[in-house]
């Protein structure tokens, strides 16, 4: 399976519960393009995290987008808006962009507080027949990251088949472990073995294009981010956007230090055009798709040599390492906190910039193990369900750590005694030990103890 999707363009402020709702109405709409015809009512149906933190978090808005037929990559302020009005307002929705039912909020979009038993992130949706008979219906479990699975896709990966190992291929890449092992074998760094691994799924040509893509639209948000149309963030917190007023501020100085505040900027911005519902890249997610641009535009603007294929060469990194948390740990803050997120952000960042300054595929995976050892434990307690509070000061901070972590493996002598597969375990294990409240719920932490808002 290609790693390319780790990175994707999608909509915030969070890629498992907005994005991962909008493409599950997405891929229901395929599912009953057929039966179109015979559909006059449809039920949606919220459970878990995706409830408790749905209205912060747009999942209810961005269900019906999905059903809408809506797409991620043309979203518009306006668009959305205009579906959001016909659904509320109106109580109408566009079924799959075909066909126009009558939808009351209230009624048909529900929000329970149960937990499915798969995933912290479930939803149903049901369509009926003017009797009231169930014509079809699909559970859905928006697993992070944007990636999104029905409940026998899901329970089908949980039992590890090995139906999905198709067809063998001359790179496999699991972990860690078996990335050094060939890195030392064939001499390669961690860029150069991610690439010869996509090479078994796409073309040099679509490889190179995706990611410049990507890198596109890093860089867009962050321009986008400095220059906001609204001085501030929607939802109950009323939190006034920095970026601007922070890019005007900052200057190079003789303070050494005063990198850090370019740092910030980079990662500020970026995560607050998130919290504003705007366009975005994930990366691994939405609540932590700032670190790895920051890191990046820290590269680009205060270092030589940042070039076009540097950037490739970071993505196709960041990509591996995201892919060895995705396939053995988690990359959602309702399955294991938000270690999952910022830290795999971190982690991820880490190793693709160490790769990019010339570390060896032994120095960076140290970098990404720093990384994430010193993100252990981080809880995900949105203030008001908003991925605003902490979320936004923590991108800048999981940037902040991926730097010194690179640096701090590459001027290393000693042999760590941490490896990399390790760490990814202990995030998972402590993931799941760590109280339900502490995981996108929004039922703990910050979220409950904060009275006021500076």
């Amino acid at each position: 399976m290609s790693n390319l999707n780790i990175f994707k363009i999608g909509v915030g402020p969070s890629s498992s519960h907005t994005l991962g709702p909008m493409l599950a109405g997405n891929l229901f709409c395929k599912k009953i393009a057929k039966k179109l015809e015979k559909i006059e009512r449809i039920q949606i149906i919220l459970y878990g995290s995706l409830s408790l933190t749905g209205r912060g978090h747009l999942s209810d808005k961005a269900v019906i987008w999905g059903l809408n037929a809506l797409e991620a990559k043309n979203l518009s302020a306006a668009i959305q808006e205009e579906v959001n009005k016909n659904a509320t307002d109106k109580g109408k929705i566009n079924l799959c962009g075909e066909k126009e039912l009558r939808f009351d909020y209230e009624k048909d979009l529900i929000f329970s507080k149960d937990f499915l038993p798969l995933h912290e992130n479930g939803m149903q949706i049901q369509v009926f027949d003017a009797s009231g008979e169930i014509v079809d219906k699909e559970t859905y479990y928006s697993i992070g990251g944007g990636f999104v699975l029905t409940a026998a896709q899901l329970e089908k990966k949980g039992k590890n088949s090995n139906q999905n190992k198709k067809k063998k291929l001359d790179i496999e890449l699991n972990n860690a472990k078996q990335a050094l092992e060939l890195c030392d074998k064939r001499d390669w760094d961690l860029a150069e073995l991610s690439y010869r691994y996509e090479l078994q799924f796409h073309t040099k040509e679509e490889i190179r294009s995706y990611c410049l893509e990507i890198w596109e639209v890093m860089q867009e948000v962050y321009y986008n981010g400095t220059h906001p149309n609204e001085d501030y963030l929607p939802g109950k917190l009323h939190l006034k956007r920095r970026a601007k007023g922070l890019k005007e501020r900052v200057a190079m100085t003789a303070d050494p230090m005063g990198i850090i505040d370019f740092i910030s900027l980079y990662a500020i911005a970026i995560a607050e055009e998130n919290a504003s519902g705007a366009k975005v890249v994930t990366a691994p997610t939405n609540g932590a798709c700032a670190v790895i641009p920051a890191v990046m535009l820290y590269l680009k603007n205060h270092t030589i040599g940042f070039s076009d294929e540097k950037a490739i060469e970071f993505l196709l990194t960041a990509m591996l390492i995201g892919s060895f948390y995705k396939k053995n740990a988690s990359i959602s803050g309702a399955e294991a906190g938000c270690q999952a997120e910022i830290g795999s952000a971190s982690s991820m960042a880490a190793a693709a910039m160490a790769t990019v300054l010339g570390a060896n595929a032994f120095k960076a995976c140290n970098a990404a193990e720093m990384a994430m050892e010193h993100h252990l434990g981080l809880t995900c307690d949105p203030v008001g369900g908003l991925v605003q509070i902490p979320c936004i000061e923590r991108n800048a901070f999981g940037a902040i750590k991926a730097i010194s972590a690179a640096r701090m493996a590459m001027t290393r002598k000693s042999i760590p005694i941490v490896s990399l597969d390790e760490v990814i375990e202990t995030m998972y294990e402590t993931g799941k030990d760590m109280n339900y409240k502490y995981k996108e719920t929004s039922l703990g932490g910050l979220a409950t103890n904060l009275k006021t808002v500076c």
